[in-house]
């Protein structure tokens, strides 16, 4: 869970690979990076645990691993911990309970902590404004960005940027560099490996060391690409319609080589592509034919991305509320298989609709 000591004496917390060694009897353990700052401490300028995400769902409970994923993908962006706990199915009192008890703090202040985190991570890794890194980071204004990153790490955007070291700064040919930082073992040439074998024609390619994508940015085409810059770095370039949301982009990225939660496999960008891969290789045994089959799918729903063509790619992936009502009957599937897609497509197609009506 990303667990961390902090020092007494000092007020900072550290990574328990930190080259720093406090005397144990000043340390005290906390369940996560969050729940440290909860108490009031900052940090570590050596090791950096700001660089890793605040806390991961290993090992907690079913609910808890279900609300983290949900404020990763921005359930608390516009909404209260009483709208997170309704979509859980539990009271908000339990909610915090829950929470505090197995991750050291309540949603607000893990939601808090990872656009803190993440800002941090965009003030060492580039050179954008600091008024974009506050969008991009899921906070409302440049002022409530000064006043978390003061309580969060003692100092103003400025002043942070001004301690980052000479190699913090990444450079791409293009696009927006972001490192994704990670503890677990990753076998990155495998992950590859199995990506490819799950790739969708023309909305994914894998070539050499490098994973691509076309995502969807508010129904606007972006594309993505992954390499491996260390054995506990892989390099995200970004190439985006804008930068709102960008920390839901990343901890997507993150999540399609399994980073936070080494248990589960590669390959999640959206979950509602995944279940359109599942349902269709259900019905479709032969994994080179479902793969040639989702890449028509791609091709004949999907919107149309000029210009990427050389990398493979020219589609996004078709949206819930296109494939609900699409003639599927052409693609050469079972029928009970269509059946099945259509109602999924639909099913996601008004949870969406009802999210964008929700508060």
């Amino acid at each position: 869970m990303n667990a961390v000591g902090a020092v007494l004496t000092t007020g900072i917390y550290c990574r328990d690979d930190c080259p720093g060694r406090p005397h144990p009897a000043n340390t005290t353990r906390y369940p996560s990076a969050a729940a440290a700052e909860a108490a009031g401490y900052r940090a570590c300028h050596r090791c950096r645990p700001y660089r890793q995400e605040p806390i991961t769902v290993a090992d907690m409970p079913a609910l808890v691993c279900r609300g983290v994923r949900l404020i990763a993908d921005g359930a608390l962006d516009d909404a209260t911990e009483s709208s997170l706990a309704g979509r859980l199915g539990v009271s908000p009192r339990h909610l915090r309970r829950i929470f505090l008890q197995h991750a050291g703090v309540t949603p607000d202040q893990l939601a808090r902590s990872r656009r803190a985190h993440f800002a941090r991570r965009l003030l060492d890794d580039t050179d954008l404004r600091i008024a974009d890194i506050a969008f991009a980071a899921g906070f409302g204004s440049v002022r409530q960005l000064n006043r978390v990153l003061a309580d969060v790490f003692h100092g103003t955007p400025r002043e942070l940027r001004a301690r980052r070291r000479v190699a913090d700064r990444l450079q791409a040919d293009g696009g927006l560099a972001i490192r994704l930082a990670h503890d677990k073992p990753l076998d990155f040439a495998a992950a590859l490996c199995h990506l490819a074998a799950r790739a969708t024609p023309t909305v994914e390619a894998v070539s050499g060391a490098c994973y691509r994508r076309i995502i969807s940015i508010d129904h606007d085409p972006g594309m993505i690409e992954i390499t491996q810059r260390s054995p506990t770095e892989l390099l995200l370039v970004a190439h985006l319609p804008r930068l709102n949301g960008l920390i839901h982009h990343v901890h997507r990225a993150r999540r399609i080589f399994a980073l936070d939660d080494p248990a589960n496999s590669c390959g999640s960008w959206d979950p509602f592509e995944v279940g359109v891969h599942d349902i269709v290789r259900a019905g479709v045994p032969d994994a080179s034919r479902a793969r040639a089959i989702l890449g028509d799918l791609a091709s004949r729903f999907g919107t149309v991305v000029p210009g990427l063509a050389p990398a493979g790619l020219t589609r996004m992936f078709p949206q819930p509320d296109i494939l609900a009502w699409a003639d599927l009957d052409a693609l050469p599937i079972p029928d009970t298989t269509i059946h099945t897609l259509r109602s999924f497509a639909q099913a996601a197609a008004e949870g969406l609709s009802s999210d964008r009506r929700a508060p």
